[in-house]
């Protein structure tokens, strides 16, 4: 990106960097009870439900909260906010890698794009058919999962959900099931 073409870019993302920050510290109004400031290694599992659920609000703050490494498998991945706190997360030394379905694949300013551009790697997986899985594993140790796409209309208009689950054993399963789809993904 030229530099023109970046400062236009920041200028124009500076509100939803603002939002990003204000989200940060807003409870959450996601389903399953706990304190909205404890660490979310601290807190019971967690659920919510869209339309207007909190999904996006629970990922931020796991994003947010993440000390050691963010995986992703996304089917679609169009959320400029979540992009942009896996680049903060980045930025502060997180390990940050994203498998996206091959159809991300797009021209133009998309998170993809932004991720790539701020050095988090982004592997298309183009082996199957589609690749449908929405995960997020946190720190070895928290599984974000469920119909969620990460996406405004996951967000405001469809009926989705996305679980949070705190569990040694189960990372490890999805993030053994990350590389492997890694492995034959290839770089954006």
């Amino acid at each position: 990106m030229k530099l023109c073409t970046k400062k236009l870019y920041i200028k124009k993302q500076l509100p939803i960097i603002c939002l990003l920050a204000l989200l940060t510290y807003l409870p959450l109004e996601s389903g399953l009870e706990a304190a909205p400031h404890a660490p979310l290694d601290k807190t019971p599992d967690r659920v919510c439900f869209s339309p207007n659920g909190g999904c996006t609000d629970l990922a931020l703050k796991a994003i947010t909260q993440a000390r050691i490494e963010i995986l992703i498998m996304a089917y679609s991945f169009r959320s400029i906010p979540v992009a942009l706190a896996l680049i903060a997360a980045h930025k502060a030394g997180v390990n940050v890698e994203v498998v996206m379905d091959k159809s991300e694949r797009q021209e133009g300013l998309t998170p993809a794009t932004m991720m790539a551009n701020a050095g988090i790697p982004v592997y298309l997986d183009g082996i199957h058919a589609v690749m449908n899985n929405r995960i997020i594993i946190i720190d070895k140790k928290i599984i974000m999962t469920g119909s969620y796409s990460i996406n405004t209309a996951s967000e405001e208009i469809n009926a989705e959900n996305l679980l949070l689950l705190r569990s040694d054993k189960l990372a490890k399963l999805y993030r053994d099931n990350w590389v492997n789809h890694r492995k034959h993904s290839e770089k954006y």
